[in-house]
This record gives C-alpha cells, sequence and structure tokens, in this order.
C-alpha cells in the first residue's frame, strides 16, 4: 500500500468518498452489533463440546490435514509460537481496520465494496453460534492439542466460564481468516502492482496460526472462506478504470498536451 506506486483517484475521490462521521458510526456500530451477539450466544458448553467432536471426526473422515501438524511446526521452538500467539491476539483487528481506513484515502469505491462484503460475512457469521455452538479444538481433549496461548502466552481468552469479553464457543465460521482473505483480495482487485499477489500471504498465515494455536479448525477457515466466496458473488467490486485503478490522471488529447519548454532543443 505504498502511496507512490498506487496514486489516488484523481478528480472524483472527494465525491466518491462517504462522509467520516457516517462510516465511523457505522463500522463501530458492525462491531458494537457482533460482539453484542456473540455475547447472546454464550454458554451451551455441552454442546458445544458435541458439535466439536463431530466436526473432529468429520474432518478425519474427509482426511483433512491433522491440526496437530501445523502445531508440532510451531512447538519446535518457543519463540515461534509465542510469536503465533501474538500474531493471533494482535493482528485481525488492527490489519482489517488498516485495510479498510487505506481504502477510504486512496480507493474510495473500492471501500463502499470492501465494507458492504466485511458488513455481510460479519453478519451471518452471528447466526451460526446460536444455531451450530462449537468448542475450539484447544479445548477438545480428543485432539491432543496444547492450548499454546494459556502455556505460552499471551492469551486473549480466560476461562470460558467468567469471560465476559467475547463468546469462546463461536469457533465456526473462523472470522481471523475470513476477514484476512478479504483484506488480501480487496487489496488485489483495488490495486495493479505486480506483487498484489503477495498479499494472499496474509491469510495464509493467519490460517496456519488459527489452526496452529488450536483456536480454530480446518472446516471453521472453510466454511469461512465459503461464505465469503457467496458475499463476493452477490456484491461486485467497482469495474477497474483508470480512477479506480489507480491510473493516475487521464490522458490528454494531442492538442491539449502540455508542450515542455526546450523539448526541442
Amino acid at each position: 500500500m505504498n502511496a507512490r506506486t498506487e496514486p489516488a483517484e484523481p478528480g472524483t475521490s472527494a465525491i466518491a468518498r462517504p462522509p467520516l462521521v457516517r462510516e465511523l458510526l457505522l463500522v463501530a456500530g458492525l462491531f458494537l452489533v457482533y460482539k453484542f451477539g456473540r455475547q447472546l450466544a454464550t454458554g451451551h458448553t455441552g454442546e458445544a463440546l458435541h458439535n466439536a467432536r463431530h466436526v473432529w471426526d468429520l474432518e478425519r473422515t474427509l482426511h483433512l490435514p491433522g491440526e496437530g501438524s501445523v502445531q508440532s511446526v510451531l512447538l519446535h521452538s518457543d519463540t515461534l509460537v509465542h510469536i503465533a500467539n501474538t500474531f493471533y491476539a494482535t493482528v485481525h483487528f488492527p490489519a482489517t481496520v488498516a485495510f479498510l481506513v487505506w481504502l477510504y484515502l486512496r480507493r474510495p469505491a473500492h471501500y463502499v465494496w470492501a465494507r458492504r462484503v466485511l458488513a455481510t460475512v460479519t453478519s451471518a457469521a452471528l447466526v451460526l453460534p446460536f444455531v451450530f455452538p462449537l468448542a475450539p479444538p484447544r479445548m477438545l481433549a480428543a485432539t491432543g492439542l496444547v492450548d499454546t496461548a494459556k502455556v505460552y502466552g499471551p492469551s486473549v481468552y480466560g476461562p470460558p466460564t467468567s469471560d465476559h469479553l467475547s463468546n469462546q464457543f463461536a469457533a465456526m465460521p473462523s472470522l481471523h481468516f475470513g476477514w484476512a482473505l478479504m483484506v488480501a483480495i480487496g487489496l488485489i482487485v483495488a490495486t495493479r502492482s505486480r506483487r498484489r499477489w503477495l498479499w494472499l500471504l496474509h491469510p495464509l498465515v493467519t490460517l496456519m496460526v488459527i489452526v496452529g494455536t488450536a483456536n480454530h479448525y480446518w472446516l471453521d477457515a472453510i466454511v469461512a472462506a465459503a461464505m465469503l466466496g457467496v458475499a463476493l458473488a452477490l456484491i461486485h467490486p467497482p469495474h477497474r478504470t483508470a480512477s479506480t485503478a489507480g491510473r493516475g490522471q487521464p490522458e490528454l488529447a494531442p492538442e491539449k498536451q502540455p508542450v515542455l519548454v526546450g523539448a526541442g532543443r
């Protein structure tokens, strides 16, 4: 997201950019609805653990790689597992906010599209904890996985019975992965750098972290990606024009081209 390689949209950015106060209220409101909605779905411990066993067995039936294979790599180094826990605890929200802020300032049309997609996926994700509460793999003894945040730190969760800030039985879908994937897709669509595909490393690293720290199953990420795919199919990005792609000022007609003084000398 380099301002020199991705210039702002010429001329129309001020018109296309939504009012800042309204957007701040919308994003803050979405966050509050998300947190409050997850709180409403707390509890259901027995059902969440029951569903966790079914998800674990289904993954083995589908021959998905074991989450333990990823965690074993992290556990080779205390430093590596600490970095993974820190990434899980600190990158999720700031990266998404930075993504939205950059789009708002540099690609207003793409910002509106991305905000709508994220709002749709997040709203849909609020439903699943009500109909399918799911305990993360770190809580399921059958997985044999280590709760890396609890053992090595840092941890964003307390005991499930006393943690009033989050719903730990809302593992599916993984919004950590869903939001990270949208950040990558949004930047790939909104920019034109040849290296923009490297943004896919963000959801890839996020996937390895959420699985390796035993906070999510593979299926949590698969469901999040499927929900994002549906939202992207319904909400289309703006057309890539010279302005939305950041191509700089439109070409002038030959008779209007500026003349460089001394160019013919």
